[in-house]
């Protein structure tokens, strides 16, 4: 395959989405521990929309946008061992994040936002970021897997993992939820998801939730999981919503449960309530994507089970600025996918 001297690439002003730009770069040859790689495909997260508008900490001016890609290895650096040109990959959230826990180092290399990303035609990426693509899944559907899918992942078998049996809350069908949704289930889990749509509520109900609540029809829906879980309240809760769900989350906890605070998409700004947690012994863990070590063990996980990523719209690469606007709508269940090669 023939590589081209100059691409296409997306570049964020910080000032809004709509003015993103399609502009041509240079492609340089892989340095020797480096891969490039022709991107297939993308996949948006709320993160992107923040990045967008120049409000995410650390982030690059000028970035070119998108943490979550993949594609195939075109070309390989000459001190790179364990990959070939052919091989279908994602690189990591955080390039540098190989094992164990996050520090500033690893966290200044996330694609998209401090380092440049992956909304661009072929992208060079350091080998040790690498993940291979489950076979099962077509390059839309994997390049869903790096931040969403890891972040589920971490969440819910990461340092206290579920049990089978257990009782996980998902708030929201929004990309991480959809992936927690899924990962529980496979892991032997009862799950319970909330949503302000009945046809949201539907499809989470087709992928297996075994309870669905409506917050626009039951606003006090924490007392609804508690009658769910007879009065004991759930094991794991995916909490996506921030200041404005966090109180309900405590009250639909069990005693010394594990609240994974993910996201913040519902607003407000007051506090974590200190002594509620301290008197129910809560586990609030924020989680920050994953290792390519967590990628790896989830990637068997999603093969052991033959998981397919919930891809709700592809958009082709001179509609990325749709596929924004459609994410900013929150009418998705799932993945919002922009599709390059």
């Amino acid at each position: 395959m023939s590589i081209p001297s100059t691409i296409r690439e997306y570049r964020s002003q910080g000032d809004n989405h709509q003015n993103l730009k399609i502009q041509q770069a240079p492609l340089s040859k892989p340095r020797a521990s480096e891969v490039t790689i022709k991107v297939h495909a993308v996949s948006l997260q709320y993160r992107d929309l923040i990045v967008s508008k120049g409000r995410y900490p650390g982030q690059k001016t000028n970035v070119v946008p998108c943490s979550d890609g993949a594609g195939e290895i075109v070309a390989v650096g000459e001190d790179v061992k364990g990959w070939k040109v052919g091989d279908r990959v994602s690189p990591n959230f955080a390039v540098d994040h190989i094992h164990g826990d996050v520090t500033e180092d690893i966290k200044n290399t996330g694609l998209g936002g401090q380092i440049d990303g992956m909304l661009r035609e072929y992208i060079n990426v350091p080998s040790h970021s690498l993940v291979k693509i489950p076979e099962h899944l077509t390059y839309e559907e994997g390049a869903t897997l790096p931040c969403a899918a890891l972040t589920a992942y971490n969440a819910l078998l990461g340092p206290v993992p579920l049990k089978g049996g257990d009782y996980v809350l998902v708030l929201g069908t929004g990309g991480v939820s959809i992936f927690g949704l899924q990962i529980a289930l496979a892991s032997g889990a009862n799950v319970i998801v909330t949503s302000s749509s009945d046809e949201k509520l539907q499809v989470a109900t087709k992928l297996g939730a075994h309870h669905v609540i409506n917050y626009n029809k039951n606003p006090n829906w924490e007392d609804e999981v508690l009658k769910i879980t007879a009065g004991r309240g759930v094991d794991h809760i995916i909490e996506v919503g921030g200041p404005n769900t966090i109180r309900k989350c405590i009250k639909a906890i069990k005693y010394a449960g594990q609240v994974h605070i993910i996201g913040f998409v519902s607003g407000g700004d007051s506090g974590i309530p200190v002594g509620a947690a301290i008197g129910k012994a809560i586990t609030f863990r924020g989680i920050l994507i994953g290792s390519v070590k967590q990628f790896e063990d989830m990637n068997r996980l999603f093969i052991a089970r033959q998981i397919h990523p919930v891809v709700d719209r592809v958009f082709s690469f001179e509609q990325a600025i749709d596929a924004y606007s459609y994410l900013e709508s929150q009418k998705h269940v799932g993945k919002v996918v922009i599709k390059i090669a």
